[in-house]
């Protein structure tokens, strides 16, 4: 009888496990066909500075004598496609590579190119949120594995000599995330700004989950419009290539609902009825946009209950 039991057991758990590994080799397979048709396109902005764009995060790069710098990466998957991409430019393997914040939809393929010898930089708080398990709309994002985490982190920002230019990252506070960086090519006049901008899209997406807040996401439209003119390009998180006008038009539409909110909030209006006013309905035109109306309106909502963020300081 013993016996009998022993192998019931042993059949159950060669049984289950059977279940699990296939549930894992199917997801597995899923997730890499859910890429297998992804074309990484480049497209020209400046001598020797590009951007490419795939499933994910826009990707800047710029590339040149003194090596190849990255910003962003997508998903896991795409990084043979995206190698290929940036060789087919005439750019050696990637050098240096830059996370604008820790989403793996910007950073999923960190730990590809980290293994294959990139610098990998990041504000402070990205390398924080890596090393732990995030809360996203996903449910909960695993601990990132050593080889992708940032190894040089930064809590204002740093300037980067290379390639005859001079690319200068900048930390702003409490966005989108609490670990936002824009980056600048201060000669090519390109900037990409990760998803503090999206653009033409999706109404944006606040992750106060983060430490994200509405209030820093108009702040850096605000001080990205100080820095740049007619001619600059501006890489957006999502979306296609914007100019000044672009942007402009971002910080007023985020100006306007911010406005409205927080008059019907002084008024003592609930949430429920705050969305009902249909403060974005005006920007909320993309019936495919990953952030739609109401969705955003309650992040603006919540973000305006919340007292403003104190000075981050560097640990």
């Amino acid at each position: 009888m013993p016996r009998t039991k022993s192998g019931s057991l042993a059949a159950l758990l060669l049984a289950t496990s059977s279940l699990t590994l296939s549930a894992c080799n199917q997801s597995n397979a899923q997730e890499t066909d859910r890429f297998a048709t992804v074309e990484i396109k480049a497209e020209p902005l400046a001598e020797g500075v590009a951007v490419l764009y795939g499933a994910g995060g826009n990707i800047g790069i710029s590339y040149g004598p003194d090596g190849t710098v990255l910003i962003d990466d997508q998903f896991a998957p795409l990084t043979p496609k995206i190698q290929a991409a940036i060789a087919e430019l005439g750019a050696e393997p990637v050098t240096y590579l830059i996370n604008t914040h820790w989403h793996g939809d910007h950073s999923g393929g960190n730990e590809n190119f980290g293994k294959a010898g990139a610098l990998i930089m990041a504000h402070d708080h990205v390398r924080e949120r890596m090393l732990g398990i995030q809360k996203s709309g996903r449910g909960n994002d695993p601990a990132s594995p050593v080889e992708a985490l940032p190894t040089v982190t930064y809590h204002d920002g740093l300037k980067l000599h290379l390639n005859g230019d001079e690319v200068r990252v900048m930390h702003m506070k409490h966005g989108h995330t609490d670990g936002d960086s824009v980056i600048f090519w201060k000669k090519a006049n390109v900037l990409h700004m990760g998803d503090l901008f999206f653009n033409k899209m999706s109404l944006p997406f606040i992750d106060l989950n983060s430490g994200g807040n509405v209030r820093g996401v108009l702040a850096a439209a605000e001080k990205v419009l100080g820095m740049v003119d007619d001619d600059s390009k501006i890489i957006p998180g999502h979306g296609p290539m914007a100019t000044k006008a672009d942007l402009v038009e971002y910080r007023d539409m985020l100006k306007t609902v911010i406005g409205a909110v927080e008059k019907a909030q002084a008024e003592g209006k609930s949430l429920n009825a705050v969305q009902a006013m249909k403060p974005a309905a005006r920007w909320d035109i993309n019936p495919d946009a990953f952030i739609k109306g109401d969705a955003f309106v309650e992040a603006v909502y919540k973000s305006l209950e919340q007292p403003p963020h104190q000075e981050d300081h560097p640990h």
